[in-house]
Parts: structure tokens; C-alpha cells; sequence
């Protein structure tokens, strides 16, 4: 089965087209970084303009990439939800209009559930049942996995997700934007002692994070202490190893409580080298093992959104005509496989 994969659900536009024998033949992605900088974030309204303009083309590009006409093409998996409303419904759009074009059948993919199963998309995929931490700019949750649409919830951040806090804290910095990456770049050069920022939520019981008072600690100490390069530095590496600490305590709490050995990281937090550094460690201690994507398969990309649908077509799911999107989407409602 060859399913064509689109990802519109804010600020790329990935398509990828994923053989159930094959493996990935193709995957294109657009960045929108260029057109959002001026702004210092997303502009919903923009972003879907954006992806009407590109996605199109992209498809043509992955088809010619893979070597495939429509023909070749047995089902079409497009995002969703969760995401901003505009930009999820261009890839709706013309994801169920292609599928029924083709007369293929078409699936809706859940944005979170394509993180959570990219770590597939490698050489040695994690085995069912995993502990997963998803965590992104918009999202982080700890969820018990013991197969695809079978989920837990076992703890998410009540306010700013930790990539939310990196950009937040990099832009209170005066890096450019997206700057949860540059922060962490900056990060390797600083002492990681400097300051003392709170690991929030972790003296009392319980898997939810919070992440905004990080953030505030974080402006005072920007605020008070200036802006030369070192000290910049100190504040990136002490932030960042703030959010790794709270990350890991509850990581080890979730695999104490549900006695897993094998922990999946993803969503384009789960690029940072030090947390996957830390939790290699912590997963060594108690006998596990962690997995995590490539760096190009952390960030938003339409490979996931593919091998998603995949699993999910080839167990004969579908959507029928209607074209809809769900910005808002727990996982937990997602139909087992």
C-alpha cells in the first residue's frame, strides 16, 4: 500500500509518500520560517495563504521524487487537527478533493499521533507498549501507548508547553525567531550552573507540567542581569537545563508508574541533544531503552502523517465526503487499530 501524506497544520507544508514495502520513497518539506520572521511568530492568516500557494507543487515534486503517478497512489492521509484552523483545512481541502479524484480512499490523521509514531519511520522502531513524551511548541504530554489508538494520558503542561517556553525565553532574549533552536545553540556555550531556575511542579505528586513560571523566572533574570554574550549564555544553558531536570523528573516518575522500559521522544523539542543525552541516561539506569526520530522527522513533516494514515487505511479506516478539521483534538478519542 502507497499512501500520499500532507502536513498543513501551521507553519510547513510536508508531503511524503510512504510503500508498506518500500518505506518512505519521498518526502518534500517548505519551511515558512522566512515569511513569519518579520512578525516574531505565526501569522495564522499567512500561513494558510502559504500553504495553498505550496502544496500543490510539493505533491508534484514527491510524486516525481518517488517515481509514482496518482495512479500508483492507494489512499491519501492528510492532517486534521490539532493546528491552526486555516492552514489545517488547505491540506483537508485538497487531500480529500485528490482522494476523491482518484476515487482512493482518505484518511484524517491526528498531528500528535504522526509525532508519536515517527520513531517508526526508523531502523530499530520501538515495540508496543512504550511511555511516550510529546513535546513541542504546542503540546507536551506524557502518554501510556500500548498500540496505535489505544492511549493514555498520564500528564500534561496545564499552561505553556515547553517549546512555547523556549521560544517565549529566546524572544525575551532579543534571538530571532524561531528561537527555541538558536536558544539551545546558545545554550552549549553557557555554564549550565549560573542561575537557579525553578523545576516547576516537581515537589508535589503527579505527571502535569507547567512551564510559564520558568518563563517568568527566566525574564527577571534577563531583565536584572543585561544582555552581553556570556551572560546570555549562562541564562540559555541554566533555562535549558531547567526544562531537561523537570522533563526527566516526570519521565522517571511515568516509567515508575506504568513500569514501561521503553520511553519514545518526539515533536521538535525532541531534537534538543541534552534531553536526548538525559534521558539515554535515565532509561540506562532502569534497563530501558528510548527512541526518538531524526533530527528532519522531529519538526512537523508529512512522512509522519503518512505512516500514520497508513496504519490506520490499511486497518480500513476512512473518512467519508465530508471535509472538516478539529483544531482542538485529544488524542484519547482516536479509534484503536
Amino acid at each position: 500500500m502507497r499512501v500520499l501524506g500532507i502536513e498543513t497544520s501551521c507553519d510547513e507544508t510536508g508531503i511524503a509518500i510512504y510503500d508498506d514495502q518500500r518505506g518512505l520513497l519521498s518526502h518534500v518539506l517548505y519551511s515558512q520560517i522566512p515569511l513569519h520572521a518579520d512578525y516574531g511568530g505565526v501569522v495564522p492568516e499567512l500561513a494558510s495563504r502559504d500553504h495553498i500557494r505550496k502544496t500543490i507543487p510539493l505533491i508534484k515534486q514527491a510524486l516525481l521524487e518517488a517515481d509514482c503517478t496518482a495512479a500508483d497512489i492507494d489512499g491519501v492521509a492528510y492532517t486534521a487537527g490539532p493546528g491552526l484552523a486555516g492552514a489545517l483545512l488547505v491540506g483537508a481541502a485538497i487531500g480529500r478533493s485528490l482522494a476523491m479524484a482518484w476515487n482512493k480512499p482518505a484518511l484524517a490523521v491526528h498531528h500528535m499521533e504522526g509525532h508519536l509514531l515517527a520513531p517508526m519511520l526508523e531502523a530499530n522502531p520501538p515495540q508496543f507498549p512504550f511511555l511516550a513524551l510529546l513535546v513541542s511548541g504546542g503540546h507536551t504530554q506524557l502518554v501510556g501507548v500500548e498500540g496505535i489508538g489505544r492511549y493514555e494520558l498520564l500528564g500534561e503542561s496545564i499552561d505553556d508547553a515547553a517549546g512555547e517556553a523556549f521560544d517565549k525565553t529566546a524572544k525575551l532574549m532579543g534571538l530571532d525567531y524561531p528561537g527555541g533552536p538558536l536558544l539551545a545553540k546558545l545554550a552549549t556555550q553557557g555554564d549550565s550552573k549560573k542561575y537557579k531556575f525553578p523545576r516547576p511542579m516537581t515537589d508535589r505528586p503527579g505527571l502535569d507540567f507547567s512551564f510559564s513560571g520558568l518563563k517568568t523566572s527566566a525574564a527577571n533574570v534577563i531583565a536584572k542581569e543585561g544582555s552581553s554574550s556570556q551572560v546570555q549564555a549562562d541564562i540559555a544553558a541554566s533555562f535549558q537545563q531547567a526544562v531537561v531536570d523537570t522533563l526527566v523528573i516526570k519521565c522517571e516518575r511515568a516509567l515508575q508508574q506504568t513500569g514501561y522500559k521503553r520511553l519514545v521522544i518526539a515533536g521538535g523539542v525532541s531534537a534538543n541533544t541534552s534531553l536526548q543525552q538525559q534521558l539515554a541516561q535515565l532509561l540506562k539506569r532502569h534497563g530501558g531503552e528510548v527512541f526518538y526520530p531524526r533530527k528532519e522527522f522531529c519538526t512537523d513533516n508529512g512522512a509522519m502523517i503518512a505512516l500514520a494514515g497508513y496504519y490506520r487505511l490499511a486497518a480500513g479506516q476512512q473518512q467519508d465526503l465530508t471535509i472538516g478539521v478539529t483544531p482542538r483534538w485529544p488524542m484519547q478519542q482516536l479509534p484503536a487499530v
